[in-house]
């Protein structure tokens, strides 16, 4: 979904795993879909994690836990926590739709596979690599109180813990930020720009022959 990007504060979800592959955040076999349907893939997002073979919700999964289901005022954690190396494995960008799709805009973690972070830009999900000292003190903190905040500022580039105060400035390259800012997809920027590139074009030579 395209949204624009400002100031995200919001309860987390952690995940205190590393390694956390394409093919757990969105199972193989749901590849075959190939029109991005957000329901249906944020229903499925780390299903066999989250669901026995029968379809039952594993109980102790984070994301069934009563306290990481929805907040007390009946929305949903816009920011998952996710261990070192988050979006190993193939490029299948269906892995950013079910982050998408699930409800999540910010995923925080020490370090993400290249393709998947890229991925996760291009579906308006934006991936914030911080410290391993300051994610271990996120962990820590949803830990002991589920209901820890953390404020994103995108315009600054910044993450803070609220409960602490730390903060800490995060890279972001200035065209995806503007982009995020502004709602907007490579096609949309390119077209917001289609009177440039046409008076680019008839001043080039190629153009003039």
């Amino acid at each position: 979904m395209k949204q624009k990007f400002d100031i995200i504060e919001s309860t987390c979800v952690p995940l205190p795993l590393e390694n956390v592959d394409t093919d757990q955040i969105i199972p193989a076999r749901f590849l075959k879909a190939t029109v991005r349907d957000e329901k249906f893939f944020g229903d499925n997002l780390f299903r066999d994690w989250r669901y026995d073979p029968d379809g039952n919700p594993v109980r102790d999964f984070v994301l069934n836990r009563p306290e990481f289901t929805e907040t007390p005022s009946g929305g949903v954690h816009q920011i998952l926590v996710a261990g070192k190396n988050f979006g190993s494995g193939s490029s299948r960008e269906h892995a950013a739709w079910a982050i998408a799709g699930y409800g999540f805009r910010v995923v925080i973690s020490s370090f993400f596979a290249d393709i998947h972070k890229n991925n996760e830009l291009n579906n308006f999900v934006l991936p914030v690599v911080v410290s391993e000292d300051f994610l271990s003190e996120l962990f820590e903190g949803i830990g002991a109180d589920p209901g820890l905040k953390v404020r994103v500022d995108v315009p600054a580039r910044t993450v803070t813990n609220l409960a602490t105060g730390r903060c800490e400035t995060f890279e972001l390259n200035p065209y995806k930020q503007y982009c995020l800012m502004n709602g907007l997809d490579d096609i949309d920027y390119l077209l917001g720009r289609r009177e440039d590139i046409e008076a680019h074009e008839r001043k080039s030579p190629s153009f003039l022959k």
